[in-house]
């Protein structure tokens, strides 16, 4: 699980925690945007590695002024595109920000290589870091590095585990209404 620690100051940070069918998925938003989404088994674990990541800002929950963002999460993790793009707080290294922008550009139901994003970013040799900025994702789902396989094919890892992957990837691939 990704547990990169913000720097975020007194900053306030809205979040919600609501159901979806890969468990439990936390939003977490700042002023600017879509700061954090985290998947996982539970709710109170959820709202615990938010605490302990966000250490320094000052937590809100609130359901209510979260639920349209929220909603669009949910429906990222049973495989619908983005009704549109939603704005994010994406805190993290001019590399990492290029993976991340990078991972927003490849389509729903696709896959690319590690190699292939490392070339993408105009860095091919950085395969192993591109991995590293995968899994510093802070934002599951809505930037979509489950979207990335290794050379082989395979899987490979995934923060939130390689089933919550399998699923991801297979419900993308259906077609939507």
């Amino acid at each position: 699980m990704c547990t990169n620690r913000v720097a975020v100051g007194r900053e306030t940070v809205f979040y919600t925690i609501v159901p979806c069918v890969l468990g439990f998925v936390l939003v977490a938003m700042t002023s600017r945007g879509v700061h954090r989404v985290v998947l996982g088994d539970a709710a109170e674990v959820l709202e615990a590695t938010l605490r302990d990541s966000l250490h320094a800002a000052e937590l809100v929950r609130d359901d209510a002024a979260l639920g349209d963002i929220s909603a669009n999460v949910v429906a990222l993790a049973s495989g619908a595109a983005l009704a549109h793009a939603l704005p994010l707080d994406l805190r993290g290294t001019a590399f990492q920000q290029r993976v991340w922008r990078e991972l927003q550009r490849i389509p729903r139901g696709e896959t690319i290589t590690y190699a292939e994003l490392a070339a993408r970013i105009g860095s091919p040799k950085a395969v192993r870091a591109v991995g590293t900025a995968c899994g510093a994702n802070p934002v599951a789902m809505v930037v979509p590095c489950h979207r990335v396989v290794r050379a082989d094919g395979t899987l490979g890892g995934y923060a939130w585990g390689l089933e919550r992957k399998v699923r991801l990837l297979r419900d993308e691939k259906l077609p939507t209404a």
